[in-house]
């Protein structure tokens, strides 16, 4: 998933923030560039990050939502409040220090939503473990898990592709996509995250596969 981040250079805060909400920030200069590096599947959103100059980001913001459609969530300190109060050219806004969990949420709400169907949403299963696909809950023996959106997204990969070895390149191209700019030592992070809350007996279902990467099953 996709956010515009404007301006080019936003707060390292704000680009961590937004990779642990499980989006891919990419850092837009101008409205222009909302189309020369538009993703294949469209933008999730476009984020706006008001550090000084609150007049270029209302400005990007208004063409942003006008001209292209994007839902706008904007992102500031408390200082700036009071001036939000006159800019209506935004659809949400949320303050910093960023809270991850209200950021992820913030940003589901503006995501465009698919268009509804009547089909049954998909459970896929492993052993005791449920992995609804329309919801995204996780649960073993019935108790529901508490996993992060990228928690969830490997744990579902590594359940419809179980018994093949994947190298962490990989994995990180089919479940991050193939321009994350993250290391491969992320999928080492999410893989020691969800044996631990796999729990001892079911860590054993993610194997690591000595020099080339992790099998599941």
């Amino acid at each position: 998933m996709f956010v515009a981040l404007f301006p080019e250079s936003p707060s390292r805060q704000l680009v961590s923030a937004l990779l642990a909400a499980g989006y891919q920030p990419v850092p837009v200069g101008s409205i222009a560039e909302l189309d020369t590096k538009r993703p294949a599947d469209g933008w999730t959103a476009g984020v706006v990050e008001i550090s000084g100059d609150i007049g270029a980001a209302a400005a990007f913001a208004a063409k942003a939502q006008s001209e292209c459609a994007i839902a706008v969530l904007i992102v500031c300190d408390r200082t700036y409040t009071a001036d939000l109060a006159d800019v209506e050219t935004y659809t949400d806004f949320i303050l910093s220090p960023i809270d991850q969990v209200e950021l992820r949420v913030r940003l589901h709400r503006l995501s465009p939503r698919p268009l509804e169907t009547h089909d049954e949403p998909t459970t896929l299963r492993h052993e005791d473990l449920e992995l609804n696909t329309g919801t995204y809950q996780a649960t073993i023996s019935g108790l529901p898990q508490d996993l992060t959106y990228m928690e969830y997204e490997l744990l579902r990969f590594f359940v419809e592709n179980p018994g093949r070895v994947w190298s962490r390149e990989q994995i990180l191209a089919k479940v991050w996509g193939y321009d994350y700019f993250g290391g491969s030592r992320t999928v080492d992070v999410h893989v020691r995250r969800l044996r631990a809350k796999l729990g001892e007996e079911r860590s054993s279902w993610i194997t690591t596969v000595r020099s080339v990467g992790y099998r599941f099953g």
